[in-house]
């Protein structure tokens, strides 16, 4: 039996600095997950996800990751999504540093 479609925002990361991004409503990009359209139709999020997949000048392994909606926007639902948005883990830098 199919599983039940939960909601989804599209990440992929930043083709020039590798930085975590979210697809936001208006086809733009964005760094803030609470910025990122959050999807609860499953053809909606697949047509967006082909959408962003065009974008090979600007990103790199665009895929559906699972949120739900919180008072802030989108928040992640798996701890790799929240791991991700972090940066990275081999020392305090970048969003590390900054308290992201």
């Amino acid at each position: 039996m199919p599983r039940a479609f939960t909601p989804k925002v599209v990440t992929a990361n930043a083709l020039i600095e590798g930085d975590v991004i979210y697809l936001t409503a208006d086809n733009g990009w964005t760094r803030d997950l609470p910025q990122a359209e959050l999807m609860t139709d499953e053809a909606h999020a697949q047509l967006r996800l082909l959408e962003a997949e065009q974008q090979v000048g600007e990103i790199v392994g665009a895929y559906l990751a699972d949120a739900v909606s919180s008072n802030n926007g989108p928040e992640p639902t798996h701890f790799r999504e929240d791991f991700r948005r972090t940066g990275p883990s081999n020392y305090f830098h970048g969003k590390q540093a900054v308290g992201q």
